[in-house]
């Protein structure tokens, strides 16, 4: 049996659409994914400046303490 020219067209438009879904959907995944990498990296550069800052503080003390006539 021969498929209708409509059957054919349904078929088309309908596997058109699910292709178009799934791109958009593996586009989706792509982008959350560089989201959350960014926050990673961004949270992974906020602990360094605290622990830079935090290094900064002790030494000062530290320094203080060793040489008291240094200010």
């Amino acid at each position: 049996m021969a498929l209708s020219r409509r059957e054919i067209v349904k078929d088309a438009v309908q596997q058109s659409t699910e292709a178009a879904i799934a791109s958009a959907g593996h586009i989706a995944a792509i982008l959350f994914d560089t989201a959350r990498r960014i926050t990673t990296e961004v949270g992974a550069f906020g602990t360094e400046i605290f622990e830079i800052a935090e290094a900064s503080k002790r030494a000062g003390r530290d320094d203080a303490e060793t040489n008291p006539t240094a200010e």
